[in-house]
């Protein structure tokens, strides 16, 4: 992206703006000053790079957002780009979009809002009167920090129920009816209008504030870039372009860039040359007659041109502009169709969606040659065909059909190299056609299988004439079902056909067990499934025009194309009496809120340059156990911009290393023991260079055995790490001999990755004596990542000082594993003198960081024939990886939760943590809890089923009742689960609610809804450490040993001190988190109230006058702080008699409990998986809220991660322990549409907890298993499809419920014609591990 003019073709290097701000729209845009637009995964798929581009288009409107990650500079000549920067900032005056995404509580990691607020301005910009479903499709293309938003962003601002009303705003009349947001307090037993923020607060939009697009742009012209090695041309004619095409036949020709963008960086391919014909009148032509498209014309404007052709056709001639703008509705995120083009949608091999659609209309590819005419053929030569205008320098025009020989190959066609594109042109009508397209997730996601399929009948009837049935993602290419197709000619449409089509597909549509993707028995059960759905939606119409039966009343819904209704959301908090100046309890803003939105809010990689700073690049492993040979850096070594390679033999100090026990290094010495095993490191002068000369870097290995992948594998080869853990209480025997009934099952429930938007990062600079070194860190901690790097360096701790400003995330994942990176950048900075800088990207974190523990469960439970539970045996085994990290730990949280909330007399669980060849699994919110919890929530669900009893009576009937003992002998005091349960039935009106599920899946047989309600009770124990320093000015500064990752530590800081110190939040301020100022603190996890209970035994003591320096007779002109100054104040805070030993049983494991209820309600798709989120309801019990907007964040945030977890996000490893789903192209977080459409969050009210500050209680962790009511849900609504197939009683359901086990676990008749492989036939292309 460094590129400079080339003299050898016309050319202007940028257009000239009139602020530097606006020229430069990359995400590591530092070299401009502009730190607002950030960089998530630089593939286009979670929207944090967000940026507005206006240009002068013909058809499209000036402004759109686009994914700046994807966007060369060279791309946006005659471009204006605006950038958060550029709409407001807090200095100046805020845009309405910033300020009410910042008051309505919208941003809490804030790495993720500047994205979000271009996409909203950018619309708004084009639209300013937009309709919810044009709000809901602008965000189609942006996450919120793994939906794991540590707050209320995901469900409120993405959602649209708050921060996307203006009301108050001139420029947006009638937004505030489009709302359906209803947040209340409590005062006794009354509910009272209370909302999380005012909207009379809200300034209208100043339209000075809105940058014109400049005139000058108006005329684009030609242009050259001259990179390193890549030339860049922008031809401004057609004969430009051809004759450009001529020359370089080789050349890339790219306009949006979406897909040469992804195949440079992730797969290091080179474009020597790449033509952008973006601006030239012929490719951007439309014609209405014939829906005739310009090469060049956008997804955007595609789609936008279809509906008014849908509006204003008949029905008859659109069934193929409606199949067209279904695939686009799903397809990508607005921020890539605003910029891609229908032929790359085309030609790229995996976008089978297309293929398949196009194939069952053997689209034509018209080909015009120059110097042939530039006019189209007549679309009535091929009135059921796509046509696609090419231009040659040299040949004469060629019609070639889109058949399935248009792809030899995978990503391939059979265009010549000569060839451009002119125009596609799209038929009005084929009478019975229809598209289909299944993904893991339904918003912006890549098909697993799509189908395409058409048919005519002989007039008057219902025999079949013609059929085409295309599939994509059944092959390398996609492929025509041309045996089934012929075979069904000349038969009547009907049962017959249907069982003929099928039996046929299962034969054809064929797959290998080992096929790349895998998935292949849901795979090949789909053909037939969507031939279903297709059979069906064309039976509806041939029933209309009285030629065949009619369908099956219960059978309609599988022919319905989804529509999501509008979300709507309550939240329900108490607030106290109290006076107006005391803001504990209230919910306050995020103190960094508006910094966010403005994008002035600082990220460890915003900081600015050094003089003569590095940067760094990771060398990894790519075995999984292997003997290191040889490292030859010899080529790296002479690339350009290289100073050098940083290996084991250059640590100063130690290269023994680990969070919790001393089994990793710093860098692999002699061998690796998996894939993503950091071996080195090159340090370059820019961070493409060093990226470019670490895949330089050779490293010949020695395979080891055995190769350990899997819980299983660890099974068999007995890989523990020791002590096996063992909690017993009761007489496990005697309990199983009494009990009516046993039952014995087993659960998998899968990793997860962490997906903070903002990687891992590092800036480490030396200061020149006595070994000291200062590093800005993303880390969840900061003193142990001051002892491994002063360990690693070889010096006293106390020469190394780590700060924390704030991350864009963390969850866990910069809680042990950011010092991997840490101490690999603090070598090279130590060996070179010289600052260095490495922040990883989306796939280098994935890769080597670890995630959530996958863990396997196997049980056995004796209960009553009542439902009570009365004896529990469960063995629970993790993946660890290859160190121990904080597995320990984790397996115990895991055990102490094996019961979740159910009290059994006898119990027994063991836990093995297991060693493997994968990279370190870590800490992930709620730390094993969710782990244990599924496993219990799992076997109490199979008791409900295995009796025919409702699962909410058998678990109400087995919940913990105050004074019960767990089975670590911890006695249950002030519980509150009967009341968030009793609670959570009434809000979500259970009992109505049960019998409408209940009604539907009577009259629905492909459809099918689910319902649920789970609890949660969850252990807080903590440590914690504050500083206070009041001014001589009366001002105060904190410091505490916690990070901000997004939770609201700091904002809840402030208030805590706020009471305590009397003194009003203004004269509070929080800088960072250093190691300078608070020493020796632990880790920053989901225990907010712990730090605020360090701050008050800070505060407290000095508004209590108990400080031998505070003035005892107090001048009444002087505020009380002014008395109190100038002083200082340390504390350390650690529980009283927390602890537990396993080998007595004896002790006490937690301090108190978090305790929560959650009733969601679900509907599946039975023919494809595929999942609705209808309605949830959650009660949850935080004592009294410090501050109920963030807490409410941290329920909806951690719920929504909690459905990604077990519903949706699911990790691939191959056998040989390589990590394939190393970004959002492959791995899939939940999108907006997943957020439940009806959400509802109560605090529970007077529950005040003794043991937490201000009677609080923690809230970042506890929420998130109430996600598994979800999970339930499903396995509920999988149930009833069962039972149409006469199948009852328990059945397996791993976790995650992904669309693939849905289908698999609805057995029916297609199910059972594409039966699975016998395991031990064939190696998996994927293995669970």
């Amino acid at each position: 992206h460094r590129c400079g003019p080339n003299v050898l073709y016309p050319s202007v290097y940028a257009s000239s703006f009139h602020d530097p701000q606006y020229q430069k729209p990359l995400a590591d845009d530092q070299w401009l000053g502009l730190t607002g637009t950030k960089l998530g995964c630089a593939e286009g798929g979670c929207g944090a790079c967000t940026v507005m581009i206006s240009k002068y288009h013909p058809h499209l409107g000036r402004h759109h957002s686009v994914n700046s990650c994807l966007a060369p500079v060279c791309s946006l000549h005659h471009c204006a780009v605006t950038t958060v920067e550029g709409i407001g900032s807090v200095a100046g005056k805020l845009h309405p979009v910033q300020e009410r995404i910042a008051m309505s509580h919208g941003s809490q990691c804030g790495f993720c809002t500047p994205g979000i607020v271009m996409s909203m301005y950018a619309l708004l910009r084009n639209n300013p009167t937009p309709r919810m479903v044009d709000i809901e499709e602008a965000f189609q293309g942006n996450t919120d920090t793994h939906q794991h938003t540590q707050g209320t962003f995901t469900v409120r601002f993405i959602g649209l129920q708050n921060v996307c009303s203006f009301p108050k705003c001139s420029r947006y009349p009638g937004w505030e009816f489009q709302v359906n947001v209803l947040t209340v307090c409590c005062q006794g037993n009354i509910l009272l209008p209370a909302p999380l923020y005012n909207p009379a607060d809200f300034q209208p939009l100043d339209p000075t504030q809105e940058i014109i697009f400049p005139p000058e742009l108006m005329s684009p012209t030609r242009l050259s870039f001259m990179g390193e090695r890549v030339l860049w041309l922008q031809p401004a004619s057609l004969d430009e372009l051809l004759d450009l095409k001529a020359r370089y036949p080789n050349a890339k020709l790219v306009v949006g860039n979406t897909e040469v963008g992804i195949e440079m960086k992730f797969k290091n391919l080179l474009y020597p040359v790449i033509l952008a014909p973006s601006y030239i009148p012929e490719l951007n032509t439309i014609e209405h007659t014939d829906l005739v498209f310009g090469a060049s014309c956008s997804l955007t404007v595609l789609g936008d041109v279809l509906k008014t052709a849908v509006a204003s056709l008949p029905t008859h001639q659109t069934g193929v502009l409606i199949a067209v703008l279904e695939q686009l509705r799903w397809f990508a995120g607005l921020q890539i169709r605003n910029v891609a083009v229908f032929f790359s949608m085309l030609t790229c091999s995996f976008c089978t969606s297309t293929h398949a659609l196009s194939v069952s209309l053997s689209i034509s590819l018209i080909i015009c040659l120059y110097p042939s005419s530039l006019s189209l053929f007549s679309a009535s030569r091929f009135p059921c065909s796509f046509s696609l205008s090419l231009l040659d320098f040299l040949a004469g025009p060629r019609v070639v059909v889109m058949d399935e020989n248009f792809f030899p190959g995978y990503r391939r066609t059979i265009l010549t190299p000569e060839e451009i594109l002119l125009s596609v042109l799209i038929p009005y009508t084929v009478k019975y056609f229809a598209a289909y397209k299944q993904s893991p997730r339904r918003e912006d996601d890549i098909s697993i299988v799509t189908s395409g399929m058409s048919v005519t009948f002989a007039e008057g009837t219902a025999v079949v004439k013609e059929m085409a049935l295309s599939y994509g993602g059944m092959a390398a290419t996609t492929v025509l079902a041309k045996y089934t197709a012929s075979g069904l000619l000349g038969k009547q449409w009907g049962e017959e056909l249907l069982q003929d089509a099928c039996a046929s597909l299962a034969k054809e549509m064929t797959l290998h067990p080992s096929a790349p993707g895998g998935m292949v028995t849901y795979r090949r059960a789909l053909t037939l499934s969507l031939f279903y759905k297709f059979y069906l939606t064309v039976q509806r119409k041939l029933a209309a025009e009285g030629v065949c039966v009619e369908v099956r009343a219960d059978y309609v819904s599988a022919t319905e194309i989804y529509h999501q209704n509008t979300a709507s959301s309550v939240q329900i908090f108490q607030v106290k009496g109290q006076k107006e100046e005391d803001v504990v309890g209230r919910p306050m803003m995020h103190l960094s809120a508006m910094k966010q939105a403005t994008g002035e809010a600082i990220y460890c990689d915003d900081i600015p340059l050094y003089e003569n700073e590095l940067h760094l690049c990771l060398i990894t492993s790519t075995k999984a156990h292997a003997r290191i040979l040889s490292i030859d850096t010899s080529e790296a070594d002479v690339m350009p911009g290289v100073v050098t390679c940083v290996l084991a033999k250059d640590i100063p100090g130690s290269n023994v290393t680990g969070p919790a026990f001393y089994d990793e290094t710093v860098l692999a010495d002699h061998t690796v023991t998996c894939v993503g095993h950091i071996i080195g490191a090159v340090v370059a002068d820019t961070q493409a260079h060093a990226k470019r000369a670490a895949s330089a870097v050779k490293v010949s290995y020695e395979d080891l055995q055995p190769v350990i992948i899997t819980i299983q594998d660890a099974i068999t080869h007995q890989s523990f790490y020791q002590p096996i853990r063992t909690l017993q209480r009761g007489d496990t025997k005697q309990g199983f001999t009494q009990a009516d009934h046993v039952l014995e099952g087993e659960i998998y429930m899968g990793g997860q990755e962490h997906f903070y938007l903002e990687t891992n990062a590092t800036v480490a600079v030396p200061k020149g004596e006595d070994g000291e070194m200062e590093l800005f860190v993303s880390t969840q901690a900061p003193a142990k990542t001051q002892a491994l790097v002063a360990k690693a360096l070889g010096v006293p701790a106390n020469r190394v000082v780590v700060r924390v400003k704030r991350m864009g995330g963390g969850f866990g994942g910069k809680e042990s594993r950011s010092t991997i990176l840490s101490t690999v950048v603090a070598v090279a900075a130590h060996k070179l003198k010289r600052p260095v800088r490495c922040m990883l990207d989306r796939d280098e974190d994935m890769l080597v960081t670890g995630g959530r523990h996958p863990f396997y469960g196997q049980y056995k439970v004796g209960y009553m024939k009542s439902g009570k539970v009365v004896a529990l045996k469960v063995t629970f085994y993790s993946n660890a990886g290859n160190s121990m990290d904080l597995s320990f730990s984790i397996m115990e949280r895991a055990l102490f939760h094996m019961e979740n909330s159910y009290n059994i007399a006898n119990v027994w669980g063991r836990g093995y943590p297991c060693k493997t060849n994968l990279p370190s699994n870590t800490a992930f919110r709620g730390f094993g809890g969710p782990q244990g919890m599924l496993v219990a929530e799992s076997w109490i669900n199979d008791v409900a089923q295995s009796l025919g009893l409702p699962t909410e009576q058998v678990r109400r009937l087995n919940l913990y009742k105050q004074g019960d003992t767990t089975p670590y002998s911890q006695i249950l005091e002030h519980i509150t689960l009967d009341r968030c349960w009793d609670e959570c039935l009434e809000t979500a009106h259970y009992k109505q609610r049960r019998a409408a599920v209940d009604q539907y899946n009577r009259n629905h047989r492909w459809t099918k809804r689910g319902l649920a309600i789970v609890p949660t009770k969850f252990g807080i124990s903590f440590t914690a450490a504050a500083l206070v320093h009041i001014y001589t000015d009366g001002s105060v500064l904190l410091t505490h040993g916690g990070t901000e990752m997004g939770q609201g530590l700091h904002t809840k800081m402030v208030q805590v001190a706020s009471r305590c110190l009397d003194i009003p939040t203004s004269k509070i301020h929080i800088t960072e988190t250093s190691t300078s100022t608070v020493p020796n603190t632990s880790p920053t996890l989901g225990y907010n109230v712990a730090k605020c209970n360090a701050m008050h035994s800070v505060a407290n003591p000095l508004l209590g006058r108990q400080h031998p320096d505070i003035i005892l007779n107090p001048d009444p002109n002087l505020t009380l702080v002014a008395h109190l100054m100038p002083l200082f104040r340390r504390a350390f805070l650690r529980t009283p008699d927390l602890g537990y030993d396993f080998e007595t049983n004896a002790g006490r494991a937690f301090n108190y409990f978090t305790y929560g209820v959650a009733c969601s309600e679900v509907e599946i798709d039975c023919l494809t998986g595929s999942n609705t989120n209808l309605h949830t309801t959650i009660v949850m019990d935080v004592g009294n809220s410090l501050n109920p907007a963030l807490d409410i964040g941290q329920v909806e945030g951690g719920f929504i991660q909690g459905v990604g977890l077990f519903t949706l996000e699911e990790l691939k490893y191959s056998p040989q322990g390589y990590l394939f789903t190393r970004g959002p192209g492959m791995y899939k977080i939940p999108a907006f549409g997943d957020i439940p459409t009806d959400l509802t969050v109560s605090l529970l009210r007077d529950a005040p907890n003794q043991k937490a500050i201000f009677s609080s209680k923690a809230v970042g962790e506890p929420p998130l298993f109430l996600a598994a009511s979800v999970f339930f849900a499903i396995k509920d609504a999988i149930t009833a499809a069962r039972a149409e197939s006469g199948l009852s009683g328990p059945f397996r359901l791993d976790s995650p419920a992904t669309p693939e086990r849905i289908r698999n676990a609805c057995e029916d008749r297609f199910t059972k014609m594409c039966p699975p492989a016998l395991p031990g036939t064939f190696t998996p292309w994927a293995v669970t591990v």
